[in-house]
């Protein structure tokens, strides 16, 4: 009777939740990362045309991404609002120091050289400056009053423009919204919104004649036409556009992507992953991708409404929103509505950094939601 008392005890659910809580990992978010991951090893041997070698150098990088966000995930958020400011200073002096002794690669300065690795500081900026933003507004009244949106205004353009200078439209644009959507969440009203929306509109001219570089306008002006140079400038959309149209409703099956295989399709496992997919899988592959990012999203928003602290709800808030520009993008690039810009298919291109930076980004999420007992008031 003793023996059977003790396992009921250790099957019981409190016991498990308490486990649970001890590790501080969210179990639903957690599950679907994991299915997203395991999914990317899918189509990735597929997309990197069956070479083993790509799947182990990405083992080890989700491996060391998912280390990271556990690690995160122990640290009281407390502690996150603590050294804000100081991780965002890091981050802008790091973000100087490319332009100073930066490593190029492809026609573009984003890279430190650390000798056994490259280590590229915009990543960094895509969780620290909502937190930098979060901190900052935590201590205010909100909605914030116009001195405070035009500081945390500031503190946005800092690096989005440095980061717009090296160049990487994609990243500038992904931690411009990043520090915007802590600035909606703070109760940003519909008319400085609206303002904010003239001010670029009546600036555009400026910003496309003197802030874009010309691979920049020739992108923007192929998205409007790109038949217009279908060897050329039109390449990539063309031929994305073909391979997500052959797949169909259920797809050619897995391995079956022609225009992979062929090598038509350029970048095929990094930032046009998605076409591969959608020509293996078709549209009802494509629908449950989607179906697992809106339960990341959902997932990562309820804990932003759990949140009990002002920094904590506005930092998840952006986390979440963050996420969600990220799967906006990158198919929006890759079916032709958007213009293309580096911005990886999130938990499914080939490449560290990216995978590394959302998830700490889920770890800082985590944190926030099972340390709720213990931040202070």
């Amino acid at each position: 009777m003793k023996i059977e008392t003790r396992r009921e005890q250790f099957n019981s659910p409190s016991l498990i939740g308490r486990l649970l809580a001890k590790l501080h990992i969210d179990v639903p978010l957690f599950i679907v990362l994991l299915l997203i991951s395991l999914l990317s090893f899918v189509i990735l041997y597929s997309a990197g045309n069956k070479e083993i070698d790509l799947l182990i150098r990405q083992a080890f990088r989700v491996g060391l991404a998912f280390l990271l966000m556990g690690v995160l995930a122990h640290i009281n958020p407390y502690q996150f609002k603590r050294y804000s400011a100081l991780l965002f200073g890091l981050g802008v002096l790091l973000l100087i120091a490319v332009f100073i002794m930066g490593y190029t690669g492809k026609g573009a300065t984003r890279w430190l050289d650390l000798g056994l690795f490259r280590f590229q500081p915009s990543e960094m900026l895509k969780i620290t400056t909502p937190m930098m933003i979060s901190w900052y507004l935590a201590d205010h009244v909100l909605p914030p009053k116009p001195k405070q949106l035009l500081i945390a205004g500031v503190l946005i353009l800092i690096p989005t423009l440095l980061i717009a200078k090296q160049p990487d439209l994609g990243t500038a644009v992904l931690v411009a919204a990043s520090g915007a959507a802590v600035l909606f969440f703070a109760g940003l009203s519909w008319r400085f919104i609206i303002a904010i929306i003239a001010v670029i509109s009546a600036i555009a001219p400026v910003i496309w004649n003197y802030a874009l570089h010309d691979y920049q306008r020739a992108r923007i002006i192929t998205l409007l036409d790109p038949e217009a140079d279908p060897l050329g400038k039109g390449y990539h959309i063309i031929q994305s556009k073909i391979a997500i149209g052959s797949g169909g409703i259920y797809g050619k099956g897995w391995l079956g992507s022609k225009q992979s295989e062929l090598e038509f399709l350029p970048e095929s496992s990094t930032d046009f992953i998605f076409a591969v997919f959608a020509e293996e899988f078709g549209l009802f592959g494509c629908l449950g991708l989607l179906t697992l990012y809106l339960l990341v999203i959902g997932r990562c928003l309820y804990i932003a409404t759990q949140a009990q602290d002002t920094f904590s709800r506005l930092l998840a808030g952006s986390l979440s929103f963050t996420f969600f520009v990220y799967v906006f993008v990158n198919i929006g690039m890759v079916i032709g509505v958007l213009p293309v810009v580096g911005v990886p298919l999130p938990m499914i291109s080939y490449g560290g950094t990216s995978i590394v930076t959302l998830l700490a980004g889920f770890g800082i999420l985590m944190s926030i939601h099972t340390h709720k007992k213990f931040i202070p008031d």
